[in-house]
């Protein structure tokens, strides 16, 4: 049992059932990120869990007590909103505490409160401005700043920084990690950016058409996704995927495909799977991340297994830290990364290595990972 369960929840609207079964256990302390499209149900799983939102079967459970029929004002739970929901009317010293003195707290112990909370986001030369008198990212350490001031069980956030520039997104999701790490609080996270759900997660909750896809730290999502939605929706750029025959020799599994110039390739397995060998004869699609398809310097030095082929280079995309490379095996483009010096032209011949440790292999028609 955890500190938050989710148990078999569903939830549907008329006929139509647009979470299904639902299974969850969030720990204390952790910080879970629910992430996926748009309409994926994410943010319909979030308002079940704060009450918002009906279950229409299975419970949600706070430190083992059903949560089902609570209403939302009796769940300790505190929610930071897209839209930051400050009342317009009142300072940013009283949009922090107004929940406190709704729940009957004394006016010196809502100050105590107050103050801690303005310290620790820094916000104690704004507590007698009005929200307009804020930019979007003092709005957000206000909306913050009221969730915290509360000591809820679990605080649940929905697309906090959604609203905000890409660099501002940046510098709050540094101080949302600062603050986890700093009061260690069980907190549940929608978001449809992976980088969100990678850098401030424990454990990842990838969501699509209503089901969880993967439950499982960043590296576990990153490394060895369960399917390939998984395997594309998670990392920038997404996993290559190409096309690969299955050849078995003995103890040996090679990848048969071919280069930007239809010259056979062929790309041995490290440690193959009993499982992959059962697709010998068959095609398969192979997942190749960009890190993992790069120049034989900036392969990977302690890898065991590098793999390199001879190919054309197609496009060059300087991104400052990182080059990315287009290039073409078994009549599909795939990305590699390569060091920010790289001197490669498109056209150019060159030798690309792949870290065969880092690859995995997925059934087309399933679409689930092999190995």
């Amino acid at each position: 049992m955890g500190f938050l369960d989710i148990d078999n929840a569903t939830k549907s609207y008329g006929k139509v059932e647009v979470l299904h079964n639902v299974d969850i256990s969030v720990q204390e302390s952790e910080f879970l990120v629910l992430v996926g499209p748009s309409g994926c149900g994410k943010s319909t799983l979030l308002n079940m869990i704060a009450g918002l939102e009906e279950v229409t079967s299975g419970e949600i459970r706070i430190k083992g007590e059903v949560m089902n029929h609570v209403h939302p004002s009796k769940r300790n739970i505190a929610m930071v909103f897209q839209s930051y929901a400050l009342y317009p009317n009142m300072t940013v010293g009283q949009n922090i505490t107004f929940g406190l003195e709704m729940h009957g707290v004394p006016k010196s112990e809502r100050e105590k409160a107050m103050d801690k909370v303005a310290r620790l986001l820094q916000i104690e030369n704004l507590l007698s401005r009005k929200p307009g008198q804020l930019s979007g990212g003092q709005r957000q350490r206000v909306a913050m700043g009221r969730a915290l001031v509360r000591e809820p069980d679990v605080f649940l956030f929905d697309e906090p920084l959604s609203n905000l520039d890409a660099k501002l997104r940046v510098d709050m999701r540094t101080e949302i990690k600062k603050l986890h790490q700093n009061l260690g609080t069980t907190i549940v996270y929608v978001t449809h950016d992976q980088i969100e759900a990678m850098t401030l997660s424990t454990r990842i909750a990838v969501m699509h058409n209503g089901y969880i896809q993967q439950l499982g730290t960043p590296n576990e999502i990153y490394n060895s996704p369960s399917n390939l939605f998984v395997a594309t929706f998670m990392g920038s750029p997404s996993m290559n995927l190409l096309p690969v025959r299955i050849n078995v020799d003995g103890n040996d599994v090679q990848a048969e495909t071919t280069n930007g110039k239809g010259e056979a390739v062929s790309l041995t397995f490290h440690n193959p799977s009993a499982s992959l060998k059962e697709f010998n004869g068959k095609s398969v699609t192979l997942g190749i991340r960009p890190e993992s398809l790069t120049d034989l310097e900036g392969a990977d030095q302690r890898s065991e297994h590098i793999e390199t082929i001879n190919n054309t280079v197609d496009v060059i995309e300087p991104a400052g830290s990182d080059t990315f490379v287009t290039t073409t095996m078994g009549n599909t483009e795939c990305i590699g990364r390569m060091r920010a010096d790289t001197n490669l032209k498109p056209g150019a011949e060159t030798s690309f290595a792949i870290n065969m440790e880092k690859v995995v292999v997925f059934d087309p028609e399933t679409e689930m990972r092999i190995a």
